[in-house]
């Protein structure tokens, strides 16, 4: 196939891959993505950085014709450096080494190198140079230095700093899941962009927003962070402003939140829902922004992206045997895995349900989010169909919760 690689800066090429159809990844629902590989030209060797997904080695192959073709030079990549060892960024790098050079060099962070072996069983004969923060390599003219970035957002992740052009390749930090035909944030509309990385961190990194602190702050203090002047991340968009990426990453990563709070619901014979839209009502008189989901249509990573900058939750679902209605499980498995008590700000909760002759919904629905790094600070337990004096309570409540999030 033919393919044609993007230009970054003089000597710097994307050559990665676009999955136009891609419609899950890590689990969650996405518009398509890329998995993005570079290559950088040096006077002395040539380097990739980052590899491809299964069945997009062709699209990678030919982009790295493309970008040797535009630069008028032989084929021939002298280093590989592999940022991180997961299928979508390393599935082909064995048959590309051994395509573009078997004696090349191969850089990796010590994990790196070892998961690969695991994950792929056909590295154990390469020699991999293990590499962690403050080692460099020269490639003539330019200098690669290593950044170790464990769980950002694995154990073995690193970026790659190209110091004289200030390019931080980032792989799964800062990315998107995002597939356009241009490559840099500035091609589409920043809401766009942004609301996708939002997504993003919200699912893959909140998790380990106490490194990413770290990161920053290191970042930071040993000059890094003031030196770049592009971010290239392994999904999505280009950051040719990269202030604005850092920025939101900075404020997701210490709990800053808007004045904004998540209900979440789900419903059997709708007297949660009705619950659900009164304190929706009292929250709006207020003044507090609302994002409502009704967990039989939406899905958990939507909830997710929201909750990342909401100040609270409101989180309700019928009792069924005794228990939750198990429709809500979904979203509570997510709220565990991805779990908030990583943030420095601590996210208030209101859970409301309905039951029938008994309860027993809340104070499950109380332990889980507790252990997802949620404070309960309020509930309401409504038997049967919601009258008026407990829908006005709903509304009471949920005006309540908004003002504690404005205190």
């Amino acid at each position: 196939m033919k393919a044609k690689a993007t230009k970054i800066v003089n000597g710097v090429y994307w050559v990665g891959a676009l999955h136009w159809n891609g419609r899950t990844f890590h689990g969650y629902s996405i518009p398509g993505t890329t998995y993005n590989v570079y290559l950088v030209f040096g006077k002395d060797k040539n380097v990739l950085i980052d590899n491809v997904y299964g069945g997009f080695v062709n699209q990678l192959d030919a982009r790295i014709e493309d970008a040797f073709a535009q630069e008028g030079k032989e084929v021939k990549i002298d280093v590989f450096v592999q940022n991180h060892s997961e299928m979508d960024h390393s599935t082909h790098l064995r048959e590309t080494i051994e395509k573009y050079n078997p004696e090349a060099e191969i850089y990796a962070s010590p994990n790196c190198a070892k998961f690969l072996e695991q994950q792929f069983h056909n590295f154990s004969d390469l020699e991999i140079n293990t590499v962690q923060t403050g080692d460099e390599l020269d490639i003539g003219g330019r200098t690669l230095a290593f950044v170790s970035a464990p769980m950002l957002h694995w154990p073995d992740s690193m970026f790659t700093f190209l110091v004289e052009d200030g390019i931080l390749f980032s792989n799964d930090a800062f990315g998107q899941h995002i597939c356009r035909p241009y490559r840099f944030d500035e091609d589409y509309p920043i809401d766009i962009v942004k609301r996708e990385a939002q997504k993003y961190y919200a699912n893959l990194v909140t998790l380990g927003s106490p490194m990413l602190r770290m990161k920053l702050d290191e970042l930071t203090k040993n000059g890094i962070v003031e030196q770049i002047k592009m971010i290239a991340p392994c999904h999505g968009q280009i950051w040719k402003n990269p202030e604005i990426i850092i920025d939101l990453y900075a404020k997701w990563g210490s709990g800053v939140c808007k004045d904004k709070i998540t209900v979440i619901y789900d419903t059997m014979h709708h007297s949660t829902e009705k619950l659900a839209y009164q304190i929706a009502e009292g929250i709006i008189s207020e003044g507090v922004d609302v994002v409502m989901y009704f967990m039989q249509d939406d899905g958990p990573d939507d909830v997710i992206t929201d909750i990342l900058d909401s100040k609270a939750i409101a989180l309700g679902a019928p009792t069924m045997m005794n228990k939750p209605f198990p429709r809500i499980g979904n979203m509570m498995y997510w709220l565990d895995c991805v779990n908030f008590k990583g943030t420095t700000s601590e996210k208030n909760a209101l859970i409301f349900s309905s039951k029938g002759w008994g309860g027993g919904a809340i104070g499950k629905l109380q332990v889980d989010l507790e252990s997802a790094g949620f404070n309960v600070t309020d509930t309401l337990d409504a038997l049967f169909v919601p009258d008026e004096d407990v829908l006005e309570e709903a509304f009471n409540k949920g005006a309540e919760l908004a003002r504690s999030i404005k205190e």
